[in-house]
């Protein structure tokens, strides 16, 4: 290389320095909602402002942790929110039942975390062995999950029990079953003795994502600049969450969640990494927050014939595809 090209090098380094500077500098602030109080779930938002890679693509991200009583689903849809996270894919396609112009933009998890937690050695190590046996589910469930067990398992209704958000009942009761959260309810089980049999709902054909960001129709008109930004840090800060170094999102996650300890969160690092809610199926391929419409026709079809939409419904309306399948990012 001769000294032209170096000195042209040299600048061209210079100048994109520089610009990422001044998008530093002039950060557009952005609100968010997560679904639930601060957690591993939340990890790599809480880790991209942690390690400033929201401020590298020049983003100031106002995090508002969810909770019981909080629904950032009603604060998106007023315009509250700029963005936030939908649990699962009935989300989105609930808003367009009810003509409510807002798009899911990328899917963190390609697997629902959604677990049935039983007593080992009772004869319950499977869905299907589940099947008329009492479990408790809570009232978002019987409206969501519940709906793929009856179809693909043939429970029913008269299966359910009330279900506390406490492992309490679980524990003293051998036979039982209940809800659960893959890195929640069976840490706290364990905790008191209990080994218990986890079943991920994702793993048995629940084809419904999780984690899914969600912006509305008129932010993705305005400025697809700024939405792709966004996805593109937040998809950054999961790689850096789970294959860097934590710990810098976790401080944030105990500052805005005095409950939450290290215990648990590592526990829900691991788990996240050993069932591959985040790194897996499309995304291993596509990228973190991969989605395909294939997979939300699947979903939605289920979903259909199940009764829960009309067919006439268009799914497509749920989403789209325009931020996500890039690849962005990369494991250390």
């Amino acid at each position: 290389m001769n000294r032209s090209s170096r000195t042209f090098l040299a600048m061209a380094i210079a100048l994109c320095a520089g610009l990422a500077l001044l998008r530093a500098a002039v950060a557009e602030t952005v609100s968010f909602g997560t679904d639930w109080k601060a957690e591993a779930e939340h990890g790599g938002f809480y880790q991209a402002i942690a390690t400033g890679i929201y401020q590298r693509h020049g983003l100031e991200v106002n995090l508002r942790p969810g909770g019981p009583q909080v629904n950032h689903a009603q604060l998106l849809a007023a315009g509250v929110l700029d963005f936030n996270i939908a649990s699962n894919s009935f989300v989105p396609l609930n808003f367009v039942r009810e003509q409510i112009p807002m798009v899911a933009v990328a899917a963190i998890f390609q697997k629902d975390p959604s677990v049935l937690i039983a007593h080992p050695g009772q004869g319950n190590g499977s869905l299907a062995a589940l099947k008329g046996k009492p479990i408790m589910i809570g009232s978002d469930t019987r409206i969501t999950s519940w709906v793929f067990l009856k179809s693909k398992f043939g429970f029913t209704d008269d299966q359910i029990r009330p279900y506390t958000f406490s492992v309490a009942p679980f524990l003293a009761d051998p036979e039982a079953v209940q809800q659960g959260y893959l890195s929640s309810e069976p840490f706290t089980i364990e905790a008191q003795g209990v080994k218990p049999v986890v079943m991920l709902l994702a793993d048995a054909g629940y084809s419904s994502y999780g984690s899914l960001i969600q912006t509305s129709d008129k932010l993705i008109r305005e400025k697809p600049d700024l939405v792709q930004r966004f996805v593109d840090a937040s998809i950054e800060g999961w790689y850096s969450y789970l294959y860097g170094d934590p710990a810098a999102g976790n401080a944030l996650i105990k500052r805005d969640n005095p409950e939450m300890t290290d215990a648990l969160l590592a526990y829900g690092i691991a788990k996240i990494k050993e069932y591959g809610i985040v790194d897996n199926g499309d995304a291993k391929t596509n990228g973190i927050g991969a989605m395909t419409e294939a997979r939300w026709r699947d979903f939605f079809d289920t979903m259909s014939n199940a009764g829960v939409y009309p067919k006439s419904l268009d799914f497509h309306k749920a989403f789209t595809l325009q931020f996500v399948d890039k690849n962005v990012g990369t494991k250390p």
